[in-house]
């Protein structure tokens, strides 16, 4: 019997237990025996019978399911933080849902209207912004949002980061102390939080030591742009140090540099990056990089989203997670310092 027949009322008779015992076995949080549990399953797995989730979805009006709104996944960041948090929310009952904005933020208000179609009972949005007006229309709806790697400038929204600010200025304090003067930095995409935060954090180190930014160029977060970025600052001079606002972009730099102009890493040039994906511990690479703590946001987040979710009453919350640089071989002491 093909399995779109098999009904509940058949697991339950077969299993001699109520059909709304089987409801409550395949129902998230009810409450069920061990023992009903186990005669339901095996009825179930001897039919064939899946629960139809997105049927009692809509008679319950409790999809659990998250929407995730990410505009790209390229930055080797994203996908980790992905697999993070859909574990976790499985592990509160919840599925995560997909949807991607391409990095045109322009459709975004569509693609959240197309999530609220979806009937998801909360939405993470990384890597993206949205307006006022639909955040607001989200929150007369009852769908929560949890901004994540992002903020947006309203203290009413909630958003989980790391703090970044900070950590562009560890990374600038961190390069003067190993005497380099000629320090450039390579911006991601300049509407982005995270992009401003750690640029300002970085700035504001350089100039407590009375120094400017060497050099500037954009990247837009992006493998290609990075290194049309790497060849600008060369352009204007050699730096000795470049700050990368992300390791996606660090990885390309250090590859134009290496294979374009046959520069050292870090003997003619230091290279730090931000976020500390897993590529930037592989030797290739040895990245120094500022470490968003990806575990700490996502469990933030999800206990964030998850509370609002079942009724609890929050104060709106901007997390700001502290991020340690973590060192490794792409920098050293500034030759010219060393050896005057």
């Amino acid at each position: 019997m093909p399995e779109s027949k098999i009904t509940s009322v058949e697991v339950a008779r077969l299993a001699g237990v109520s059909q709304s015992a089987v409801s409550r076995v395949f129902t998230p949080g009810a409450s069920a025996s061990k023992q009903t549990a186990e005669k339901v399953r095996k009825a179930a797995s001897e039919l064939g019978y899946r629960p139809n989730v997105l049927a009692r979805a809509m008679v319950s009006g409790k999809s659990r399911i998250i929407g995730l709104l990410v505009a790209y996944l390229d930055n080797q960041f994203y996908p980790d933080a992905l697999e993070r948090l859909s574990s976790v929310l499985q592990d509160q009952g919840y599925h995560l849902l997909v949807f991607m904005a391409g990095k045109d933020a322009s459709n975004v208000d569509n693609i959240v209207d197309e999530m609220l179609d979806y009937r998801v009972e909360g939405i993470i949005a990384a890597s993206v912004s949205m307006s006022a007006k639909l955040a607001e229309r989200c929150q007369r709806l009852g769908v929560p949002i949890v901004f994540f790697n992002r903020e947006q400038n309203d203290k009413t929204r909630f958003s989980v980061t790391s703090d970044n600010y900070a950590g562009g200025y560890t990374v600038a304090e961190y390069l003067l102390s190993l005497g380099h003067k000629r320090i450039s930095y390579i911006a991601g995409w300049e509407y982005a939080s995270t992009q401003f935060d750690r640029e300002a954090g970085f700035n504001a180190a350089l100039t407590k030591h009375n120094m400017q930014c060497f050099g500037r160029a954009v990247g837009n977060f992006t493998h290609e742009g990075a290194a049309v970025a790497t060849r600008q600052l060369v352009e204007q001079g050699l730096p000795d140090a470049i700050f990368v606002a992300n390791d996606h972009m660090a990885f390309s730099v250090m590859d134009t540099l290496r294979h374009e102009m046959s520069l050292s890493i870090p003997g003619d040039v230091s290279i730090v990056g931000y976020d500390d994906v897993p590529i930037a511990s592989w030797p290739a690479y040895s990245l120094t990089t500022v470490r968003q703590r990806a575990n700490q946001m996502v469990s933030k987040t999800v206990e964030i989203i998850v509370a609002q979710i079942e009724g609890e009453a929050l104060e709106p919350l901007q997390i700001k997670i502290d991020a340690p640089l973590i060192v490794r071989n792409s920098t050293a002491p500034n030759n010219q310092t060393t050896s005057a």
